[in-house]
């Protein structure tokens, strides 16, 4: 067997070998660039589904937590909540941040501490003494006759 027949082939062997890396290597900042940029605040999700009910925090010679039932809400489906009046609104989530930004509750901001736990966001940015806590995931609030309506049927 002749050898020098060969010779070519083992000299090409190196570069046949580099050459899946280098075509990984030049098509990651081209995949990189085709990406979606990040989105500022942090990534898109959504809260738990179930009713929330806020309160402000009480403290340890009196009540526990002291109520307030407008902030109420129901988180149904798709970023949609109910507030109390029934009225559906959107909500956005990004990180750790809520936005209500539809319903009875537009404007409002709250801060996810974990998950169905929520702080109230003041006009200064800082969270304030107003809490949401996920409490049930039925889908009715306590004043409702616990049947369902078609409309009410998602979630």
């Amino acid at each position: 067997m002749n050898r020098a027949l060969f010779a070519p082939a083992r000299a090409l062997a190196p570069a046949l070998l580099l050459a899946p890396v280098l075509l990984m290597t030049m098509a990651a900042p081209v995949a990189a660039r085709n990406s979606a940029p990040p989105i500022p605040g942090g990534p898109l999700g959504t809260l738990a589904l179930g009713r929330y009910n806020c309160e402000k925090d009480g403290d340890a010679g009196g009540p526990v937590g002291i109520p307030v039932p407008t902030l109420n809400f129901q988180v149904v489906i798709y970023s949609s909540y109910k507030g109390v009046d029934g009225v559906r609104g959107s909500y956005l989530l990004t990180g750790d941040d809520v936005v209500m930004t539809g319903g009875g509750l537009r404007g409002m901001r709250l801060h996810r501490i974990s998950p169905g736990f929520l702080r109230v966001v003041g006009a200064d940015g800082a969270d304030t003494e107003t809490r949401c806590v996920l409490s049930s995931r039925r889908p009715q609030f306590h004043g409702d006759s616990g049947s369902s309506s078609d409309s009410d049927s998602d979630g």
